[in-house]
């Protein structure tokens, strides 16, 4: 069922009453007038009232209902709490959380902080990132906790699987009275100082179990923030039926969360991950449907904050987009931060504004300060290095599906780009080549470099106005093959010279000064701070830029779950969804579409059947989503 626009509102005002202590159909809180004990309001935000040295620091243990490691004893999840010493005192606050597998290994951040007990007391004292340091003295518990199979928790991980996605909804659990929780002498703790909402937050891995808590739809998650972060695990290792991180990725990444000292404990695990994910075919079987999140946006009862990288090729912006579509089909309160890096935290890409935002995000959802925040544009932009962009919604509005038609290219040279569709007897061939690279993949014709034999490229005239697009493009064409098995892949590719964004380092790099975002303290001789290395974006100027690509297998044209060998010589229909975009080709710019088979430059195990691949112009296209559709794409020059 739908929430829809009212619905989420009316929970709002009624979350916002009960916060503020007011009696029912009352007014929202104005600054200064919250009722809670010590907590300060001013100008629609929460102030760093309470101490940060003196606050509350606790690890507790909740038993989960999964046994991973097959041991007779159901795992058990581990958390460290940080909250205000004003808590035991009456004062009720939400939490912030970020569940992660990665505190004793890979650990967070751009500067890799690791968790650490200094003194051995069985207390955090060394706290990653910036969340403790900042929202603590604002009236906020931070948890920090670790998932199944990882660091204090025990069992195994699963990569995705029910065991991961539970370990965050089982704290939940406890903190609202659901499941007992136990301090390390085995004493029952209860969180009675809690207020009853939960924000999830946290950057790939993380985030990605933030998504999958709430596709769970658990009582008492909020709101969410997930960052750079998975929606459907088969998305992540396959493309379309294709292996793209193959090497039984599940459970080399399972492997890279496990401490050291369990690894081989744990291996029989990450075996069944290997048979369960399946690397021989590549398909999506029930396996997968475990780790995709998307369909089940209908339990999602929390708003959800995304932050994605337009070029992140790690957890690549197809993940957000699917998710995004999914939450606004159920009515789901949604904000969207789309930047032009890789797979980068907001805090190292726009980090004053970030924290900013943040903090009212949370003020809003976790403490029901009626500040604004949902009033303003939904979407936020990165247009170029550091130049951003807002909007209500996205796609953005008036984007329009707009056809553009693949037309021969004469022998050796470059196919057209048209709103016109060509002779439909025309046909060209080319020969999947899987030791094709991305650069080469993408150079202009004209360059006397290029490829000419294994793939075939597509040019607009230049461009009389900028021409912006919005979404998902589409390549649809009608292909003959000279054998049962191949790749089709397509790009879209900007000819034209300019200042971009850069790739290399996924579009950052750390440089010497600090700054600093909350208070500090030092236990068990450690300087727990909030100060952390500025970052600053990466541009390059290059005579051509990939906007976006995609690759499907050709076993799986009908069905992602089932392989259809293809029949030689038979006229084939292939559809294929590129990855998500929003990029304007400016004046002068030509836009490209570059045909190939398999590549080395989305897949890790590129196909070796060399097949030659024919292109049938008949019905040959891509559908670009065009802000203003048709009517802008003719005034381009198209």
């Amino acid at each position: 069922m739908r929430k829809g626009r009212l619905a989420w509102r009316a929970s709002v005002v009624a979350l916002a009453v009960v916060a503020a202590g007011l009696p029912a159909g009352g007014a929202l809180a104005q600054p200064g007038a919250d009722e809670r004990p010590g907590l300060v309001i001013d100008n629609g935000v929460t102030q760093p009232v309470f101490g940060y040295a003196d606050a509350v620091r606790e690890r507790i243990f909740v038993t989960s209902d999964v046994d991973t490691d097959g041991d007779g004893a159901r795992d058990v999840v581990a958390m460290d709490i940080i909250r205000p010493k004003a808590s035991e005192n009456g004062l009720k606050v939400p939490v912030v959380m970020d569940a992660s597998p990665y505190y004793s290994t890979v650990c967070r951040g751009n500067e890799s902080e690791c968790k650490g007990d200094v003194d051995g007391d069985g207390l955090n004292d060394k706290w990653p990132l910036f969340y403790d340091n900042y929202f603590v003295p604002r009236g906020y518990a931070v948890i920090l906790l670790d998932m199944i199979g990882t660091n204090n928790s025990t069992g195994c991980p699963v990569t995705g699987g029910q065991a991961d996605n539970i370990s965050a909804p089982t704290a939940i659990d406890w903190l609202n009275g659901r499941r007992r929780g136990y301090d390390k002498a085995g004493h029952e703790v209860v969180a009675d100082w809690h207020n009853g909402r939960t924000g999830m937050i946290g950057k790939s891995y993380d985030g990605t179990l933030a998504n999958a808590a709430a596709a769970n739809g658990v009582d008492g998650l909020s709101t969410i923030v997930p960052i750079s972060a998975i929606s459907s695990w088969y998305d992540y290792s396959r493309s379309n039926g294709l292996v793209t991180r193959a090497n039984n990725y599940s459970g080399s990444l399972a492997n890279t969360v496990t401490d050291p000292g369990r690894r081989a404990y744990c291996a029989p695990v990450r075996t069944a991950l290997g048979q369960g994910g399946d690397d021989v075919t590549g398909d999506y079987n029930d396996f997968w449907a475990e780790r995709d999140y998307v369909p089940h946006a209908n339990r999602v009862k929390a708003s959800v904050f995304v932050v994605h990288g337009i070029n992140d090729d790690n957890v690549r912006p197809d993940h957000f987009s699917k998710w995004w579509e999914a939450l606004g089909e159920q009515g789901v309160p949604r904000k969207l931060w789309m930047t032009g890096t890789g797979h980068v935290d907001p805090f190292d890409f726009r980090r004053a504004k970030w924290v900013d935002t943040l903090h009212r995000w949370f003020d809003f959802w976790l403490q029901g300060i009626d500040n604004g925040i949902m009033r303003e544009p939904a979407v936020d932009i990165e247009r170029a290095p550091d130049v951003w962009e807002t909007a209500r919604t996205w796609p953005l509005p008036n984007t329009q599906p707009t056809q553009l038609f693949l037309t021969a290219p004469a022998t050796g040279n470059a196919g057209g780009l048209s709103l016109k569709s060509g002779p439909g007897n025309a046909k060209a061939s080319f020969q999947d080549t899987p030791t094709m690279t991305q650069a080469n993949a993408i150079r202009h014709p004209s360059d006397p470099a290029a490829n000419k034999d294994n793939r075939l490229v597509f040019l607009s005239g230049p461009l009389k106005a900028p021409l912006h697009i919005s979404g998902t493009p589409i390549v649809r064409i009608n292909a003959t093959v000279d054998g049962e098995d191949t790749s089709f892949a397509g790009l879209l590719v900007d000819y034209s010279t300019r200042e971009r964004f850069s790739t290399a380092g996924d579009g950052v790099r750390t440089l010497t000064d600090e700054d600093c975002w909350g208070e500090t303290a030092n236990w068990g001789g450690f300087a727990e701070d909030a100060c952390y290395k500025k970052v600053a974006k990466n541009v390059a100027t290059n005579p051509q830029e990939l906007v976006t690509k995609g690759i499907i297998d050709g076993l799986n044209l009908d069905s992602l779950s089932v392989q259809t060998p293809l029949v030689p010589g038979q006229k084939t229909e292939v559809d294929l969804n590129l990855l998500p975009e929003d990029y304007v080709f400016e004046t002068g710019a030509q836009i490209g579409v570059v045909l190939l088979g398999s590549y080395s430059g989305y897949s890790s195990r590129a196909k070796q059947n060399r097949a030659h691949i024919t292109v049938h112009f008949d019905r040959s296209r891509i559908t670009l989503p065009v802000v203003g559709g048709r009517q802008a794409a003719a005034a381009a020059g198209l």
